[in-house]
């Protein structure tokens, strides 16, 4: 992963907030980021999970009464700006009455969506949202304690978060599961891994960029709450996860063009947009086509 990406990758946000198409998905964390702007008064909408031209206005509006880059991303800055309700993610920490955030906000939105949360989804872990948690658990065959940690997490793997259960998977066997869970050609997957790392977990770039696939914080983190929409094990199968998945986002946002999405992995969507792909660009795309013929 190029240096330069670390912070032109988050751009991506833009165009999924801003332009949604009419099947948009729900994604549990968006919900989390609508009920931090409405707390500002600046959503009115539903709470959804689906990031539609509202929430996007929304952010715009917030960007700019903070005196943030206005570029409708809901990046580190901007969640970190919302203040107690815009950070952290599900998964970072383990819930119980009194907790207040970003990621009690998801957990009540899931057990509503679960049918067993009927009062607000407002990021307050009060009783209302304590006992809804209970009636779950019971539900689920876990300990009714209203406190979410590792194993009432798994549970919601209904909802679209998961925890890796069983043996983790080799590097090879990683890069052949989430490939065709993802639908991108194996062979390039193998390719991009090997042209990043050598296929070597341990390795880390002077921009931070780390593991298999050269993930940098930003990617990671515009994966776990846009693309997918939920917590990715720091792991080698969860390296090799984010990268795929990150891989497959490009191929779609370019029409399916191998060069452009490579490009776009290596020198970031935004710029490859504005500036094309350049002579250093162009070498790595060839090498990662080529090695592919390889792999």
């Amino acid at each position: 992963m190029s240096p330069r990406r670390l912070i032109v990758v988050v751009s991506a946000l833009a165009a999924l907030l801003s332009a949604p198409d009419a099947g948009a998905a729900t994604n549990p964390q968006v919900a989390g980021l609508q009920v931090a702007l409405r707390a500002h008064g600046l959503y009115a909408g539903e709470i959804d999970g689906i990031a539609g031209p509202a929430t996007a206005a929304a952010i715009r509006a917030f960007q700019m009464r903070a005196s943030l880059q206005v570029d409708g991303i809901a990046g580190i800055k901007t969640r970190s700006a919302l203040g107690r309700l815009g950070t952290p993610l599900l998964g970072r920490r383990i819930l119980r009455q009194g907790a207040v955030g970003w990621d009690v906000s998801v957990l009540q939105f899931l057990l509503r969506r679960a049918g067993v949360h009927r009062g607000a989804v407002d990021g307050r872990f009060g009783p209302t949202t304590r006992k809804a948690l209970v009636r779950f658990q019971r539900r689920a065959g876990l300990s009714p304690d209203g406190i979410l940690g590792p194993a009432t997490l798994e549970v919601l793997d209904v909802s679209g978060l998961s925890i890796q259960r069983g043996r983790p998977r080799t590097v090879s066997g990683s890069m052949a599961y989430w490939s065709r869970h993802y639908g991108v050609d194996t062979r390039l997957v193998r390719a991009l891994a090997w042209q990043e790392s050598g296929h070597q977990n341990h390795v880390v770039s002077a921009a931070g960029a780390q593991g298999v696939m050269q993930v940098t914080p930003a990617t990671w983190d515009f994966v776990e709450t846009v693309v997918l929409g939920k917590r990715i094990p720091h792991t080698a199968d969860g390296n090799v996860r984010v990268g795929t998945a990150f891989l497959a986002n490009l191929l779609k946002r370019f029409g399916g063009d191998e060069r452009l999405a490579l490009a776009a992995y290596y020198r970031g969507p935004a710029a490859v947009r504005k500036y094309g792909l350049g002579p250093e660009t162009t070498r790595y795309v060839a090498n990662v086509l080529a090695l592919r013929q390889r792999m």
